[in-house]
């Protein structure tokens, strides 16, 4: 079995265990739902029409698959860098661990950068500042509240997390009332979950799957996790099911409410669903999906340092990185190659390209660490160590349906 990571040869202390499991929560919670989902119900009902809240199901079963990987193994390998640290302990090659950390680092500096840049976008519409200045302003507040320490920078998302999903529960209260018109749309549609329908909520549920990525960023915050084999995976499965009953309660709202071919087009759906009840909270809804975005950029920066810190712990990156101040006990120069990356990213790289990609690397990095989790199955006493030990058709699955996702995005794109 590969070496366990160690402290390191100074005296430099550790990460400091500050987090329980409501914080955890809070913390899965706001990385999952994001900002994109204020955006995305549009493109998921293009494709999936009135089944567009069996979609965004359809997609949370599929994630969690993987979400059950890496809650599994957060639990009994509960180390910063984790997808690196898992593919080391489970193939023992630490070429493809570090390889597996600088990817998980990519997707999270390219997703800040993107995030950034859009709030920076939005703000001008409000100040009348260089795009520049705003997206500097924005990654060095981000980078400073994640050096702060790691308790302050949950609070921080927890506090948003709380906004969003008030946003999100405000829609269901304001439109809530065209529910009763949904049996009526059914009926008149005849639904009967014919081939073309079933390919309709599949198509959908593949767009939908990105509104669950998120909880793979959890397991990066193990070594400052209360009790982790037992917080982490209760952590992350809770994340999930609130996500997951969250987009199911407002889609159905949201296609009660909102004719459509109006929804498809829209690029603020939840916007114009609650609009003609109340256009000023209309309007508060789009300033709530950019802070949404906003913490997802932080979610990121904590998220690249910590991986960072774990990859030099291992000496898979500098020994710098692996430093934690004494007084924050958060990794400091993590976390300012982290902010860095990420103003560079969004001050001089087109971002569209990069973030295509993104999305390939992600799925790429989830069917490694369900590969990771079904090979580590097969040791003898892996089932002995603390932490919930599930059938290893869950990994396997897991790999199987996000090789057949990457499969279908690459054709689709060919075929584009």
């Amino acid at each position: 079995m590969p070496e366990q990571p160690q402290a390191g040869s100074t005296a430099a202390p550790a990460l400091h265990r500050r987090l329980g499991l409501p914080l955890l929560t809070f913390w899965g919670v706001g990385t999952i739902i994001g900002g994109g989902f204020y955006a995305l119900i549009g493109e998921v009902a293009g494709e999936a029409g009135l089944l567009t809240p069996l979609a965004f199901l359809v997609a949370a079963l599929i994630a969690g698959f993987s979400a059950l990987s890496f809650a599994e193994l957060s639990a009994r390998l509960p180390y910063s860098a984790g997808e690196a640290h898992y593919v080391l302990e489970a193939f023992g090659r630490r070429g493809l661990s570090a390889l597996v950390g600088w990817l998980v680092i990519t997707t999270g500096v390219v997703s800040a950068a993107t995030l950034a840049n859009a709030f920076a976008r939005f703000a001008r519409t409000l100040v009348e500042l260089p795009s520049a200045a705003l997206v500097i302003g924005v990654v060095v507040g981000l980078g400073v509240l994640a050096a702060w320490g790691i308790a302050e920078s949950v609070v921080a998302a927890a506090i948003v997390t709380v906004i969003e999903t008030c946003g999100l529960l405000l829609v269901i209260a304001l439109a809530g009332d065209r529910l009763p018109n949904l049996p009526a749309m059914w009926s008149e549609l005849s639904l009967d979950l014919s081939l073309a329908s079933a390919g309709g909520v599949f198509l959908g549920a593949f767009i939908a799957f990105y509104s669950f990525v998120g909880f793979e960023d959890m397991v990066n915050l193990a070594e400052e996790v209360q009790r982790p084999a037992h917080t982490m995976p209760r952590g992350i499965v809770l994340s999930l099911a609130i996500s997951t009953l969250i987009y199911v309660a407002v889609t159905l709202v949201v296609i009660a409410a909102v004719p459509q071919r109006q929804l498809i087009e829209s690029h603020a759906p939840l916007s114009l669903a609650v609009h003609a009840t109340s256009p000023a909270i209309a309007g508060g809804l789009t300033l709530v999906g950019m802070l949404a975005g906003l913490n997802g950029a932080l979610v990121q920066v904590v998220m690249a340092s910590r991986v960072a810190y774990g990859l030099a712990r291992k000496g898979q990156a500098p020994a710098l990185l692996a430093r934690v101040h004494p007084i924050t006990r958060t990794p400091l120069p993590a976390t300012a190659l982290a902010s860095v990356l990420v103003m560079a990213l969004a001050l001089f790289f087109p971002l569209a390209t990069l973030a295509k990609i993104t999305s390939a690397v992600l799925l790429s990095i989830y069917a490694l660490v369900n590969l990771s989790l079904f090979q580590l199955k097969r040791r003898p006493g892996w089932g002995a160590a603390p932490g919930p030990d599930y059938p290893s058709v869950v990994p396997a699955a897991g790999f199987l349906i996000t090789l057949a996702f990457l499969l279908f995005q690459a054709a689709t794109r060919l075929v584009g």
